[in-house]
């Protein structure tokens, strides 16, 4: 397995999560060791939810999964690049396909993208 840098972010390196085809940055995660393991091994993308405290198997919840189609690795060894092919219409957990769906202009913000689904639907209400 390839290794990666994991010392200077608490364990954890980020994540990049771009459609193979079309170039668009879908979002920004973190991976510790054992999810880069488990995204080599199964070809699928797995992260590390901060939030959560815990392994993350993308779509594990929405369906909406990522399948990897190349793993580039910057320079540092500490950040990586997966070009995947989205199944599923959204990479946001709050429905949009990118997580970078909101524009700033003139310092005030609007939302360029199509609310795939309600996430309220797919994880239930936030509390």
């Amino acid at each position: 397995m390839v290794k990666l840098d994991f010392s200077k972010l608490d364990g954890l390196v980020t994540a990049v999560a771009q459609d193979w085809q079309t170039g668009e940055i879908l979002m920004v995660a973190f991976m510790n060791a054992e999810s880069w393991e488990l995204t080599q091994k199964t070809g699928i993308m797995h992260y590390w939810s901060r939030s959560r405290g815990k392994l993350w198997k993308k779509g594990e919840s929405s369906g909406n999964v990522q399948e990897v189609k190349e793993l580039r690795i910057d320079c540092d060894a500490d950040c990586v690049l997966a070009r995947v092919r989205q199944i599923g219409d959204a990479a946001c957990h709050t429905g949009y396909r990118s997580c970078f769906h909101r524009v700033v202009e003139g310092g005030a913000e609007r939302v360029d993208g199509v609310l795939v689904f309600d996430p309220e639907k797919v994880y239930g209400e936030k509390k």
